[in-house]
């Protein structure tokens, strides 16, 4: 396999929050200028580091007993990349059961930016500010991994969690040029008048958000529903290329063109 081709681990998380007309999550829009789902709005995410898995990060987080190193790192690097990404924190100081407060998260702004540039490592960063990541707070959501026939390919696995009340989830200027908090139905009616693209597995999983009222609701059908991994595979049999995902996920599409795969 080609380094192109590589499958990079990637995390995304969800943030949820339940506001006056229902249901909202969190999502950011790429900067057109980067290389993957340039100018998409997409759920805050992005790739796996190695020191994601340390055992100095392992003995920071909470709720992470009997996962493996695999499985530590996934959910490490969704709590890394909501920090870098939009600004919201889910860690608690050491010896606390609540998470950061806004005030006490402000002034590791600076952190923040290290963290973001690959300056710091997740673990000097949390033995410093003296921290404990929430992984507790994290539910497993959705698993898809890109199709063979895309250029970039990602084991991707999405989160979802409760945005803390305290902090403002704000895009970082830098890949997210845009951010909004907004309700999965009118993403998805932005992006069917084209005023906004949104790629295949992003569509799909705010399809699945669209279902529940609630933040209660999206956490208790995540818990009860067995993670499928989507793995689209390629069908030519019709004369038309198609993507087909397994009817077993969970989703109201089971196949779609490559267009619509790639947001268009």
């Amino acid at each position: 396999m080609s380094p192109e081709t590589r499958i990079l681990p990637a995390s995304t998380v969800l943030l949820l929050r339940d506001g006056p007309q229902g249901l909202e999550v969190f999502m950011v829009v790429r900067h057109h200028q980067i290389d993957f789902a340039a100018g998409a709005m997409v759920f805050p995410g992005g790739k796996v580091h190695a020191d994601d898995a340390r055992t100095e990060v392992r003995r920071r987080c909470d709720g992470v007993e009997g996962l493996d190193d695999s499985g530590l790192a996934f959910r490490v690097a969704a709590i890394r990349e909501a920090f870098e990404e939009c600004g919201v924190l889910l860690a608690r100081p050491d010896g606390a059961q609540r998470l950061v407060t806004a005030a006490e998260a402000a002034p590791l702004e600076r952190d923040r930016r290290r963290l973001e540039q690959g300056e710091m490592a997740i673990a000097d960063f949390l033995d410093r500010a003296r921290l404990r990541l929430a992984c507790d707070l994290l539910v497993p959501f959705a698993h898809w991994i890109t199709p063979a026939v895309m250029p970039k390919r990602f084991d991707t696995h999405f989160f979802v969690a409760a945005a803390p009340a305290d902090q403002a989830a704000a895009h970082d200027g830098g890949e997210s040029v845009d951010s909004v908090w907004v309700r999965p139905e009118d993403a998805l009616a932005a992006a069917q008048r084209g005023d906004r693209t949104i790629i295949f597995p992003t569509k799909l999983n705010l399809m699945k958000l669209a279902e529940s009222r609630s933040v209660d609701d999206v956490f208790d059908r995540a818990r009860r529903t067995r993670i499928v991994t989507v793995l689209p595979e390629l069908d030519t049999s019709s004369g038309t290329p198609r993507l087909r995902i397994p009817a077993d996920a969970g989703y109201a599409i089971t196949e779609a063109t490559l267009e619509d795969v790639r947001g268009r």
